[in-house]
């Protein structure tokens, strides 16, 4: 069988690898208050229309409350393995606590019997940045008992779904909760305090422990894990100073959030430099947040460039940069999974959880065409392929995203997706980055049947 030079790496994939696209609840769903939703805290900082750089919000988003349907067969058209998506807590239990919604749980049921009758395997997160505003009004996640609320919701996903489930994530990027949400006050719930995000990030890590106990308490046949924003951090020169704020980064970032899941500590780097912003650990707690996980979820976007120089010197941005700004970089993801395979022994399987760009996409006579979004996710699974040859047990890739949707704080200006939507008409239009990626997996199906 003769096959596209185009797709020829895509060929020393492990036959079983996961193919998938990935979406979150509050960027496409909509509905933000139809059927008992309650408000989260997207849905309350978006009302200060400062806070978003169109003036948008959540209201409606990609529609696909109404729309999943659709969407499923867009999916199913692709010949994609897997969905990634998010449930929106608030949804399920509008306070947070308290009472549960089974129109919200509804919904989801309805999804997963359509992702079912497309043989697509579900992949869910728990957590993706949209906290029921119930629990913020107590606090929020700089509230402790909040971790505990979470256990109870991920025990009742797990107690309704865990079978249905490929995999349950319990956060996604806490890294962003705490220093976007906390932080610089760019994400919701909008706090610029950084002892507080320092102390919400201990917290969310909590939770995660205390929900994988509670899941597991469950039983279930669902995967369960976390899934982590990650990159490389590399010094700008030789320099003592930008080689230091390269390590504090690393520490700071990755290290802070795998050395207590898999080592029971914070990284001492990360807590001299923290100083007295460290978090209040209590005893026991590294106890609860070590939990054995079936599996890592990564995000790998970009790595982050160091520079201690005043103007900072920029990175070489020799593959250029996103619509986000952001330094395009393949390399980088091998050299952290190699590097994260030898800083932790007991590193679980990984799946690549998001991968992706944003990219000023307009439709043109009924065609999208986005050539840089193809050669950024060949060169990545390119890149992705040398970390599996070099031993990383990596098992699936999920393109971020699906769909173009609300995207945060930048609101509707930038897009991801490898599925155009006209917001106006809520019009579905596969780019050529989506036809790309339904021929790299036929690829791969062909080469099973031969």
């Amino acid at each position: 069988m003769t096959k596209s030079p185009n797709f020829d790496f895509n060929n020393d994939f492990p036959s079983d690898f996961t193919w998938g696209v990935a979406t979150s609840s509050f960027q496409i769903e909509g509905a933000h208050d139809v059927d008992g939703k309650g408000p989260s805290i997207w849905d309350t900082f978006c009302k200060n229309k400062a806070n978003i750089k169109d003036g948008s919000d959540g209201t409606v988003a990609c529609d696909h409350y109404h729309r999943y349907r659709e969407d499923v067969d867009i999916m199913a058209s692709l010949g994609v393995d897997a969905y990634r998506f998010s449930l929106a807590w608030a949804r399920v239990q509008p306070d947070g606590k308290g009472a549960w919604n089974e129109a919200g749980f509804g919904f989801y049921d309805r999804l997963l019997d359509a992702l079912a009758e497309k043989n697509i395997r579900p992949h869910a997160t728990l957590y993706h940045w949209d906290l029921p505003q119930g629990l913020q009004d107590d606090g929020g996640w700089l509230n402790r008992d909040t971790a505990h609320r979470f256990a109870d919701y991920a025990h009742e996903v797990a107690r309704r779904f865990g079978n249905r489930i490929e995999a349950i994530a319990t956060h996604n990027e806490p890294w962003c909760t705490a220093n976007l949400g906390y932080g610089n006050a760019q994400f919701a719930p909008g706090v610029v305090d950084l002892k507080q995000s320092i102390q919400v990030s201990h917290h969310l890590l909590l939770s995660h422990g205390l929900a994988m106990r509670a899941m597991r308490e469950v039983g279930g046949a669902a995967q369960l894990g976390i899934v982590l924003n990650q990159w490389t951090a590399d010094a700008a020169s030789a320099s003592e100073a930008d080689r230091a704020m390269a390590e504090f980064e690393y520490a700071r970032s990755v290290q802070w959030f795998m050395d207590p899941i898999f080592k029971g500590r914070y990284p001492e780097l990360a807590l001299r430099g923290h100083g007295a912003n460290a978090p209040q650990v209590r005893d026991g707690d590294f106890d609860i947040i070590r939990q054995k996980i079936d599996f890592l979820g990564s995000n790998y976007y970009f790595r982050s460039w160091c520079s201690a120089a005043n103007p900072p010197v920029p990175p070489p941005a020799r593959h250029g940069v996103t619509d986000m700004g952001w330094e395009i970089f393949p390399e980088g993801l091998p050299e952290l999974l190699i590097k994260l395979k030898a800083e932790y022994p007991d590193l679980p399987p990984v799946y690549i959880t998001e991968n992706g760009m944003a990219n000023p996409d307009v439709v043109e006579n009924g065609r999208v065409h986005d050539p840089a979004r193809i050669a950024y996710v060949r060169s990545h699974l390119a890149a992705l392929k040398e970390a599996i040859d070099a031993g990383v047990d990596v098992r699936g890739y999920f393109l971020w995203s699906l769909l173009d949707n609300f995207e945060w704080n930048s609101g509707y200006a930038k897009r991801f997706g490898i599925v155009h939507v006209d917001y106006a008409t809520q019009q579905r239009t596969l780019k050529d980055s989506a036809l790309w990626y339904r021929e790299f997996i036929a690829a791969r199906d062909n080469r099973i049947k031969t």
